[in-house]
């Protein structure tokens, strides 16, 4: 039986609802909207102004190989893909290869800028720091709701 509204709020709702989930196009990357999403991504709210935080510098890294990636969080606060100084080198690549040498997962982290954000008199986090383990064949989303003086993360979907 199909789904009736009784007003257009409802409706207004779902939309405001589904706008979240997705980057607008317009802060996506040429290449990255012919590509996939990384199976690495996070997503930024600031809890105090209550919006997303657009702008925060973000580094990922790899513990076991090294590999370092950045990004900078859209409009809307996520990052879907991220930059390699090294051309060839890609999240899911340097997820596979250490499957096969450490065969397990392997340890990752992501670094917010956070000081550079808020301004650093403004804020106890000059950055923080989300450690956490990584199988291939996975997607591992990390949210991070933020304010001067606190943060949260957990496993997103």
């Amino acid at each position: 039986m199909p789904i009736t509204y009784s007003s257009n709020s409802s409706v207004q709702r779902l939309q405001a609802l589904s706008s979240h989930t997705a980057a607008p196009l317009s802060d996506i990357h040429p290449f990255t909207a012919m590509t996939s999403r990384d199976p690495i991504t996070c997503h930024v709210l600031d809890t105090t102004a209550g919006r997303p935080a657009a702008n925060i510098s973000v580094t990922l890294s790899c513990r076991a190989s090294g590999a370092m990636f950045t990004a900078v969080t859209n409009s809307d606060g996520r990052i879907a893909t991220w930059q390699s100084s090294h051309v060839q080198i890609s999240v899911e690549s340097i997820i596979n290869e250490n499957s096969k040498d450490q065969h397990g997962p392997s340890i990752w982290t992501i670094k917010f800028d956070t000081g550079a954000y808020f301004g650093t008199d403004k804020t106890f986090f000059p950055e923080v720091e989300v450690t956490f383990f990584v199988r291939p064949g996975q997607h591992y989303h990390v949210p991070l709701l933020l304010s001067p003086y606190s943060y949260s993360t957990y496993r997103g979907s």
